[in-house]
């Protein structure tokens, strides 16, 4: 059906066309160009980082103009809650609180969005892309302009100094005991880079990695007439399969071949493959 408040115009064919035009959802701008994590190791040393909490949200970009995913795709929040973001980039995730990333992301990928489920949300701000200075340097400008906007949905990313490997964990362990998902940690002296790096780190008590479904496999005794496993292909093209981790729900209704699913994993076998790999979450996003 089409929108009642498409434009009524004189030729018929013009109207079918802009009333379906309304309908498509907003195209994609360039994807940005943007910082991403390689995984904390032995022989870091993590007294040269800023540590904070990894929150479990969706990455969202802001140019000063357009809010967008990681793909490029705009992200379809309310007007209210562009029009009060500072005109200024910046780096971060929206997020909903700990263990809330399905709802999150059903939220914040409706073209029509809602409004009371977008005021549940904050945007974590932990990066303020293209600017001068040092890590250290913009973490403190992003507290100041996160103060000055008055904007209760905008919150500066607390960054800590790091100390020593034992502290480390024991910050992560409680941070996950509490139902986080682990910390990152950000190189304090480093100027803004964008590209995978050691720059930025996560660790978490599991790794975790995207893959692409490229088959369902049938289940057997219990998972009789329904999914058993998936076979997944990952991105250097290697493949395994994937068993565990999956409701009852989603092996009734298993994701679709060419779906983008993100597991987690305690380390890589020696073929490259990843050992004891469990189903995180389907990666929906655009």
């Amino acid at each position: 059906m089409l929108p009642s408040h498409c434009p009524r115009l004189l030729s018929p064919l013009r109207h079918l066309l802009a009333c379906l035009a309304l309908l498509m959802p907003p195209a994609a701008l360039a994807q940005p160009d943007i910082l991403l994590a390689e995984i904390y190791r032995q022989g870091i040393d993590p007294r040269d980082y800023l540590v904070s909490e990894k929150y479990d949200g969706v990455r969202a970009i802001w140019n000063g103009h357009d809010l967008v995913f990681r793909s490029g795709q705009a992200v379809p929040a309310p007007d209210w809650f562009i029009r009060a973001l500072p005109p200024v980039p910046l780096d971060g995730e929206l997020w909903a609180g700990r263990q809330r990333f399905e709802w999150l992301s059903g939220v914040v990928r409706k073209l029509d969005p809602v409004d009371a489920e977008w005021r549940e949300l904050r945007y974590m701000i932990f990066e303020l892309p293209g600017a001068p200075g040092d890590f250290r340097e913009r973490a403190a400008r992003i507290r100041n302009i996160v103060a000055a906007s008055g904007n209760p949905a905008l919150v500066a990313v607390e960054q800590r100094p790091g100390t020593d490997h034992a502290s480390l964990k024991a910050q992560m362990d409680r941070i996950v005991a509490a139902g986080g998902e682990g910390l990152m940690l950000h190189l304090a002296d480093a100027p803004y880079v964008t590209g995978r790096s050691d720059v930025l780190l996560k660790l978490k008590p599991w790794l975790d990695a995207e893959a692409r479904v490229i088959e369902v496999l049938p289940g057997r005794g219990r998972h009789a007439q329904r999914m058993g496993s998936l076979l997944m292909e990952m991105p250097d093209g290697k493949r395994f399969r994937l068993g565990t981790g999956f409701t009852d729900a989603q092996r009734e209704h298993p994701p679709a071949p060419g779906s983008l699913l993100t597991y987690r994993y305690q380390a890589l076998t020696a073929a490259g493959l990843p050992r004891f790999p469990a189903f995180l979450r389907l990666r929906e996003l655009p």
